[in-house]
């Protein structure tokens, strides 16, 4: 196993506040402040503080957000639109399907996080049908998606890890399926990005989603939305705001004229400090690398599912980490009471249902992984 990452882990620990005092093991659910993000937030706070209103440096903010996001895709800027959380990204393109003929199924995975699913049934009464791509063994087969995927379905939303124990799908052979068949491909990114290289363009995906709280070192209340360019014009969606005109500043109520890029799934006034904090976020992950920190949690990831095992703790899904991310879950029963055990001990993990998650960052280190696997354990047999 590398003793050390392809980076300073030691600077960029400098500069985590939280580190001081916890071990941070629960970048699934939220990520650590940094001097950077914090800065941001304070740099907003400063202009409209000192200006009372300085909109043009606050959209230009906004539009940076937008292209560090693109950056971490491989996309360009004018692919991005930008919402207040993942719901919303997922109900506008929702918005812009039509399920008035025969094309009308929604093919969704068990995995996906429950907003995601909730958006794609709450189209039912559009006249849309949702079909299940099941989840076996912690994981979705590939080939489930092969008999369900028809030329009746509209949308194929299948996310690219497992919120409860980091499984991978192959979202490029989905995509490849989808695309064959006539269909679109929104791909939910928030337990992902930030750990494994992403390139939409090779993957063959018409949509991909993700807020900034987790691996990419943000806060709530914003998110991002990639929006395939081949596809953009054929769609209006009906969840719209002014940011999604042509011209917003035409201020024109009576005219509904399209963006011609993805800007026509921006809603209403974008959320500018948060953008702030975002852009500095995503910034920190696209200067280490989503490479390297991938090679680093692939060892880390290993380390968790090792650990695990020998301190007698029931992992699960997956042992392979070429299928998954470094998140590792661990059935625990009543996982809220281990977590608030382990916070008492300054371990912070992340519970979801009988599991308890440790998803451990490009921060994160063998001590730090080693201490939160013993915490855990600890907890569990005293519980």
């Amino acid at each position: 196993m590398a003793m050390n990452p392809p980076y300073d882990i030691e600077q960029w620990r400098r500069r985590i506040p939280l580190l001081r005092t916890h071990i941070p093991m629960n970048n699934c659910s939220q990520a650590p402040q940094t001097d950077a993000t914090r800065a941001a937030a304070e740099r907003y706070l400063e202009s409209w503080n000192g200006s009372g209103m300085d909109w043009d440096a606050w959209m230009s903010e906004v539009a940076l957000a937008k292209a560090e996001f693109a950056t971490l895709i491989g996309a360009e800027p004018r692919d991005v639109a930008v919402f207040s959380s993942v719901s919303e990204a997922a109900s506008a393109v929702a918005s812009a399907l039509q399920f008035s003929g025969d094309r009308r199924t929604i093919v969704v995975s068990e995995a996906e996080f429950p907003t995601i699913a909730h958006v794609w049934l709450a189209q039912q009464p559009r006249g849309a049908r949702v079909t299940w791509a099941p989840v076996h063994d912690g994981a979705v087969d590939a080939a489930a998606y092969d008999d369900l995927i028809d030329d009746r379905t509209v949308l194929v939303s299948a996310c690219h890890a497992y919120y409860m124990n980091g499984a991978l799908q192959d979202t490029a052979h989905i995509a490849k399926l989808a695309r064959r068949a006539g269909a679109y491909t929104f791909v939910d990114a928030y337990q992902s990005l930030g750990t494994i290289p992403i390139d939409v363009a090779t993957l063959g995906i018409d949509f991909l989603a993700s807020g900034n709280l987790k691996f990419l070192m943000g806060i709530p209340g914003i998110a991002f939305l990639y929006v395939r360019p081949g596809i953009v014009e054929r769609l209006q969606p009906m969840v719209t705001g002014w940011f999604g005109r042509a011209n917003p500043f035409a201020f024109d109520a009576k005219s509904l004229d399209w963006s011609p890029t993805a800007s026509r799934f921006d809603t209403g006034t974008p959320p500018v400090i948060n953008a702030y904090i975002a852009r500095a976020g995503m910034e920190i992950i696209n200067t280490v690398g989503p490479a390297n920190i991938r090679a680093w949690l692939v060892e880390l990831g290993q380390r968790l599912i090792d650990g695990g095992r020998a301190r007698g703790l029931t992992l699960h899904g997956a042992a392979d980490m070429r299928c998954k991310t470094a998140t590792t879950a661990f059935v625990v029963g009543d996982s809220h009471h281990i977590e608030s055990a382990m916070r008492d001990r300054a371990v912070i993990a992340s519970a979801r249902g009988n599991v308890i998650r440790l998803a451990p960052h490009f921060y994160s280190t063998i001590d730090d992984v080693d201490q939160a696997l013993d915490t855990l354990a600890d907890a569990a047999r005293t519980a």
